[in-house]
């Protein structure tokens, strides 16, 4: 599996987070994506659950930034998940294994907020591509 995507965000109201969700069942799966720490920091982020158990990976970021590429290969039970600013230059942001892997993975997008009347705000998800996988043996 090889999933590519870029992520823009247009919004009037306050978005606490967006971003790629894969899963396998409810007790493995991994979300990357930006969270909203405040007006000045943001965190990107990596969550890998596995059988229950979750782990969190962020780096802060500057707040203005709204825009981020996503691409998460496959080789075996592990992820590869790495992020791009321009969708040319990645920099990997973690390996992870997944313990319960499966020959599927369920893949989707999400965008959050912390108020109910958020409704009304646009998120634009450019696209995703769901391929081969790139990542190949060493």
């Amino acid at each position: 599996m090889h999933v590519h995507r870029p992520l823009r965000l247009r919004s009037q109201e306050p978005v606490r987070s967006r971003g790629l969700y894969i899963r396998i069942d409810e007790e493995n799966w991994i979300k990357i994506g930006i969270e909203a720490e405040n007006d000045e920091i943001g965190r990107l982020g990596s969550v890998c659950t596995n059988l229950g158990y979750s782990d969190w990976a962020t780096i802060d970021i500057p707040a203005s930034i709204n825009s981020m590429y996503y691409r998460v290969s496959s080789k075996g039970d592990d992820l590869l998940v790495e992020c791009s600013y321009d969708g040319n230059d990645w920099t990997q942001m973690r390996i992870c294994h997944m313990h319960a892997h499966e020959d599927h993975y369920l893949v989707g997008l999400y965008a959050c907020s912390p108020k109910e009347e958020a409704g009304g705000a646009v998120y634009t998800f450019d696209r995703i591509s769901i391929e081969k996988s790139i990542w190949k043996n060493e």
